[in-house]
């Protein structure tokens, strides 16, 4: 590592140390001094990255995308709501514009029935017995009276009534307006916290030379290998047989389909995913609603047991619900990782499993 492309390093890690990025606070790393060159040479040093500070750049990198992942999903679910709080403005607009049309010709039909019964309505009924030339087209009449005072009184009162709703229908709207704006502030933060924190990981990430990067990847490799190999050490593979459904099975080809997208965070493809857009559209495509983001699916789908899944099912990861893989058998899930990964197969237990949710309990 040289001079060119980030300056001369004054420590092993300075590259990451410089945006405070590297380990835990307090913790410090110091390269031995560069030794002098002989007189009149130029000052060249090269300064080598031990495995030990990459792994702690490792470490650094995985709580950075962990973060920007927490955030996703909480951009993810404040979509989700505009989007339903949206949708409910439009119908309840809807409804107003029809019912204001409803008022108008209920008022039409109301003015309509008192003008009628004010033209009949000049004189007392004994008066219209007396000049009545048939008392039976007096009677007749009458009750024609009668049966006009009520349509008019059931006019008015329809009438009544709809202006209420009218107006609990703008209050309605009123309120999904104002939880539409606060969604979309909420939005913007997480969207803010998103892009701070793959800034700051790529950032890290740019600074390293090559051959660092690819033994900063053969680390991720490592550690990701080593959990995987440590949950099927405890036998748990045994326990596992469950056999995919027929929707489940749908689901799995959809996901195994995307391998090798891009991730991105807030999509839910046909280009693009993040996690919890990978699943959810996988299970969407073989013909059942699901909850858009990792949280969501964990709060509102059934929980089953790790030794019970089968393929379909949701892994749940880390004690945020953060992240989201789909069970493929073997041992395997298939996920999208995050900023800078691709969809891909992984071991089932090479993350900390949280919990193991079935999108579809009923089927067999």
């Amino acid at each position: 590592m040289g001079t060119g492309k980030r300056g001369l390093l004054t420590a092993a890690v300075t590259v990451v140390c410089a945006v405070t990025l590297l380990a835990a606070p307090g913790t410090a790393f110091a390269a031995p001094a560069p030794p002098s060159p002989p007189p009149g040479t130029a000052a060249s040093v090269t300064v080598v990255v031990t495995d030990k500070q990459l792994e702690a750049v490792r470490k650094k990198l995985e709580r950075l995308y962990r973060a920007a992942a927490v955030a996703t999903e909480e951009y993810n679910a404040a979509e989700e709501k505009a989007q339903k709080q949206s949708a409910e403005i439009v119908r309840l607009a809807k409804k107003i514009v029809d019912g204001r049309e409803k008022l108008d010709e209920l008022k039409t039909r109301a003015g309509a029935a008192a003008a009628a019964q004010y033209r009949g309505g000049g004189l007392p009924p004994e008066a219209h017995l007396m000049l009545s030339d048939d008392p039976q087209d007096f009677l007749d009449g009458a009750g024609r009276v009668r049966q006009g005072e009520h349509a008019t009184r059931g006019l008015l009162g329809e009438k009544t009534r709809l202006q209420q709703d009218l107006e609990q229908y703008a209050q309605d709207a009123d309120a999904q307006w104002k939880r539409l704006e606060a969604g979309r502030r909420a939005k913007a933060t997480a969207q803010k916290k998103i892009e701070t924190q793959i800034k700051a990981a790529e950032k890290v990430e740019s600074e390293l030379e090559q051959e660092e990067r690819e033994r900063l990847t053969r680390l991720e490799r490592q550690a990701a290998d080593q959990a995987q190999a440590s949950w099927l050490g405890s036998g748990i593979l045994d326990e596992i047989d469950g056999k995919a459904t027929r929707q489940g099975r749908k689901a799995v080809a959809y996901a195994t389909a995307q391998i090798g997208k891009p991730y991105q965070w807030g999509a839910e493809g046909p280009n693009t995913y993040d996690c919890s857009g990978l699943t959810s559209q996988a299970w969407i495509s073989a013909g059942l609603s699901m909850p858009r983001t990792s949280q969501a699916q964990w709060q509102q789908l059934t929980r089953v047991g790790v030794e019970d899944m089968r393929p379909g099912d949701l892994i749940i990861y880390f004690g945020d619900a953060s992240h989201v893989g789909m069970y493929v058998g073997d041992g395997v899930m298939v996920h999208a990782p995050r900023p800078g990964r691709s969809v891909t197969l992984a071991g089932a237990g090479s993350m900390p499993i949280l919990g193991v949710v079935r999108p579809d309990p009923a089927a067999n």
